[in-house]
């Protein structure tokens, strides 16, 4: 009995911490979606991008206190405008899709609704993180020796 609550409290934090990708794993997943110059972002700047919003963690979520939103996924793509959590105030939910569905360890909605995100006049801009750790930086380092 206690090996299978063990088991079952193992289980469970698997599931909550969600994927977290090695970067040259992520790299490579977003070559293959066709993410290397789309809209004319290289694939260096999208992976610094997810290193500093979610450290590559496909649960991570971060709540605004003052916009009343939440950021989700390993893009960190807001809910005020991009997906809909039932409870951020005056959501748009541009991307057409719950929240949830931008905390699965299958990137492919999250790559789908950046992609709506970086179509917006702001492209990239739109993230904190990028402007403040990748805009105007060498970003070599992300996708060295990954073979993309």
């Amino acid at each position: 009995m206690k090996a299978l609550l063990i088991l079952g409290l193992l289980l469970l934090s698997v599931t909550i911490q969600g994927k977290v990708y090695e970067r040259c794993e992520f790299a490579r997943t977003l070559k293959r979606r066709g993410m290397d110059g789309f809209k004319g972002i290289s694939l260096a700047n999208w992976v610094c991008l997810a290193k500093w919003e979610s450290s590559y963690n496909t649960r991570a979520t971060n709540y605004n206190p003052g916009s009343r939103s939440t950021d989700y996924g390993i893009f960190q793509i807001n809910s005020r405008y991009w997906c809909n959590d039932g409870k951020t105030p005056q959501a748009v939910n541009a991307c057409h899709i719950s929240c949830n569905a931008l905390l699965q360890d299958d990137i492919t909605q999250a790559i789908e609704c950046a992609k709506r995100v970086v179509s917006d006049p702001q492209g990239i801009r739109a993230w904190v993180a990028w402007r403040n750790h990748c805009q105007n930086q060498d970003l070599t380092q992300y996708i060295q020796g990954c073979g993309v």
